[in-house]
């Protein structure tokens, strides 16, 4: 079954990209280009869902949903 993920992408201060899932926690990777980013974060889903799963069958796990990202300004 296909699933889609949202990730959320961030550069670091060397110019590397670091990636975020909000829907799986704990789920991040990074790379030097985001073509990079994006091949390590789909084996790091890949990896955290076959840990979810092997804990689904000991306990109930919280699923969250990704709603989106806002932009706020503080003075």
């Amino acid at each position: 079954m296909k699933r889609t993920y949202h990730v959320i992408i961030e550069q670091d201060e060397d110019g590397g990209y670091v990636g975020r899932v909000p829907e799986l926690q704990g789920c991040l990777s990074q790379g030097d280009t985001l073509d990079e980013l994006m091949k390590n974060i789909k084996e790091a889903i890949e990896l955290c869902l076959e840990v979810e799963q092997e804990g689904k069958k000991n306990s109930d796990i919280e699923e969250s949903k990704f709603i989106g990202v806002q932009a706020i300004t503080v003075e």
